[in-house]
């Protein structure tokens, strides 16, 4: 057995902070929780969420898989089957790919607060399929990148001859 004390947080209580660089419609308060427990390859990011207000834009990730957790609030989820009205203790499976789209905001006159568990990859993407984007992101962030999913790209065949 190990002597090592337990790795806890309160889902409830755990402070999220102010994220106001972002713009109207994401501004939301957050924490990355995962890294501060000792979590290496899965994470757990808390988010309240204000009145008209969403964690993110539509997206979805390749290859990392997420949950959501419902701890307060009734948030309404979009996914590719249309959008449904969430309640606390609901919990969500988002795959990876194109089947596990999501956007999570709430609707409601109260704030509501979410959790999301995802895995971890050294490289994952994230494709917004409302702006055409996608987010190559590294584990680190120091060499993340964002392109247009229709940007004209060099043939890699060239590359090899050089």
């Amino acid at each position: 057995m190990s002597s090592d004390a337990i790795r806890r947080v309160n889902l409830e209580t755990v402070q999220c902070d102010p994220r106001p660089q972002l713009p109207d419609g994401f501004r939301r308060n957050s924490t990355r929780v995962g890294g501060s427990l000792g979590a290496a390859r899965t994470g757990l990011s808390v988010y309240e969420l204000p009145p008209g207000q969403a964690v993110t834009p539509y997206h979805y990730e390749d290859p990392e898989e997420e949950w959501l957790l419902v701890v307060s609030g009734r948030p309404t989820l979009r996914h590719p089957g249309g959008e449904e009205q969430l309640r606390p203790w609901d919990v969500v499976f988002f795959p990876a790919g194109p089947t596990g789209a999501h956007l999570v905001r709430n609707d409601g006159d109260e704030t509501a607060r979410v959790a999301m568990f995802s895995s971890i990859t050294a490289v994952g993407v994230v494709v917004y399929p409302d702006s055409d984007m996608i987010n190559i992101a590294t584990t680190d962030g120091t060499d993340d990148i964002v392109v247009r999913r229709s940007s004209a790209v060099e043939p890699i065949e060239p590359w090899l001859r050089r």
